[in-house]
């Protein structure tokens, strides 16, 4: 009877790989290692026999030997979220190319399973970590501090935090709401709906507490409220708490929400959503209430996706380069890992609003 040793025989090891390729065990170290000198003729020799034996390297024994475990360490806040799945996608296929495998984790926005996901990721000696984080601007960042402190480059992708002096990836936050919101103004909005905003247990009665809130804020989304605030204020409209919602997490949340300031008795003609569930709330609370885009209630929203272009009517958008923001930090990671020392980075990357027909005048949306 065959034994479980006989049915899975032994991996080859690095000394017969060595003698394959006719070369000494620390030639074979280097050259799989990538590090050290070797001629282009004798690396191709030991890859020729480390394919022909089946040869797996060690990536333990190799980090400790050269300090590089060819890991990234990815730390994301919700990786079922279309946009973060995006993300992904352009720092895995950027990272293989290189060489580097990447371990990913999500946090789900809650700051305590972002340091134990950055406190695991530094035990497995990653060569680097991209981080979205979930800290306000007064939260405490030391778990990202001391990586950076250790010699672990460290780049955030989609918000900043504020305590870090470090590489990042983002858009203009500020900006493409700005935009966004000035064009339902263009249109004759005058009564738009912010649907999202910073998470608080106290939504603001004014404008002072409303920047009180700002300062806590995740970073995204205290960008795309200001960007919000500049539109209303570059036009004249007065600012209205009763517009603006708290505490959303997710669609149900969103839902409730915009269902409650659809039934206000001064309703919104037009809702701008700034997150994936937030637009699909609005979407319920519209159908729920037979409201119809763009002739009863205009909307735009952030984050892109095929399925707003199929929908009916198709959803006007901000579309973010989700793919080249992730394939853009790995490539920042890889040089730091690589032994960049220049000045921390801060890549801006172009977003675009995406014209379709959920939004129209308000003349329309006030039409029966």
């Amino acid at each position: 009877m065959a034994t479980d040793h006989q049915n899975h025989p032994a991996a080859p090891t690095i000394t017969e790989v060595a003698a394959a390729a006719g070369v000494g065990r620390a030639t074979v170290a280097r050259t799989l290692g990538n590090y050290g000198s070797v001629s282009e003729a004798t690396r191709a020799k030991v890859m020729r026999a480390a394919e022909k034996l089946g040869y797996q390297p060690n990536t333990l024994a190799r980090s400790m030997t050269t300090g590089v475990t060819k890991t990234l360490g990815i730390v994301l806040a919700d990786v079922a979220n279309p946009f973060f799945s995006g993300v992904l996608k352009g720092i895995s296929e950027t990272a293989k190319t290189a060489g580097y495998d990447a371990i990913i984790l999500s946090t789900d926005e809650k700051l305590e399973l972002e340091r134990d996901a950055i406190a695991v990721l530094m035990a497995k000696q990653v060569d680097g970590l991209v981080v979205a984080s979930a800290a306000g601007r007064s939260d405490d960042v030391s778990h990202l501090s001391n990586a950076i402190d250790r010699g672990t480059p460290v780049v955030l992708i989609d918000r900043l935090v504020d305590k870090l002096e470090t590489d990042s990836v983002v858009i203009d936050n500020r900006e493409a709401a700005r935009s966004a919101v000035a064009s339902l103004i263009h249109n004759g909005h005058r009564r738009i709906a912010f649907a999202w905003g910073p998470v608080t247990l106290s939504p603001a009665t004014d404008l002072k507490q409303m920047h009180s809130i700002l300062d806590e804020a995740l970073w995204s989304d205290g960008e795309r409220l200001r960007g919000y605030l500049d539109a209303l204020e570059e036009a004249g409209i007065p600012f209205d708490t009763a517009l603006i919602t708290h505490v959303l997490k997710n669609e149900g949340q969103a839902t409730r929400a915009v269902s409650g300031m659809l039934a206000l008795a001064d309703p919104p003609t037009a809702i701008f959503t700034t997150e994936t569930e937030a637009t699909v709330g609005a979407l319920h609370s519209l159908r729920a209430k037979n409201l119809r885009l763009p002739k009863d209630v205009s909307l735009i929203g952030f984050d892109d996706s095929p399925w707003a272009a199929v929908m009916e009517p198709p959803l006007t958008m901000i579309q973010q380069p989700m793919r080249k923001m992730g394939a853009v930090a790995s490539q920042q990671l890889i040089a730091r890992i690589d032994g960049d020392t220049s000045a921390p980075k801060k890549h801006v990357l172009p977003s675009l609003l995406v014209a379709r027909s959920s939004d129209g005048p308000v003349r329309a949306a006030r039409s029966d």
